[in-house]
């Protein structure tokens, strides 16, 4: 898999987009998998904050596939209705219950293992 362009010459949610962009398919990670994975371990919230600024982007982030580290669908309320959220992920064939990713650990995308550095 190809690293984000040039990480230092984008901002921190430019930075997010580009890793939220490689998640595949069917998979979902965590606001602090890709917080740790741009080197700021402690920026979670920082991530949610760009996974909400995304959809005011004319290019698609799937925002959808970025959850907490429990694999609860946080954001949800941030897709334009309580359900877009849970309809995109089980689209993909992700179960969800409860507004939990079922089985998060089986699915979950972690872009220190998969893009590495």
């Amino acid at each position: 898999m190809e690293k984000p362009a040039s990480r230092r010459n984008f901002s921190f949610f430019e930075n997010v987009y580009e890793v939220v962009k490689l998640i595949p398919h069917g998979r979902a990670t965590s606001y602090g998998a890709i917080a740790n994975y741009l080197g700021s371990r402690g920026s979670a919230r920082m991530v949610g904050w760009a996974m909400n600024a995304s959809h005011h982007l004319p290019e698609a982030i799937p925002a959808h596939r970025v959850v907490n580290r429990n694999g609860m669908l946080s954001g949800k309320h941030h897709f334009g209705g309580p359900d877009l959220m849970q309809q995109l992920l089980e689209s993909e064939g992700i179960v969800i219950e409860g507004d939990q990713i079922k089985n998060f650990r089986d699915i979950f995308w972690d872009p220190v293992k998969e893009i590495g550095f």
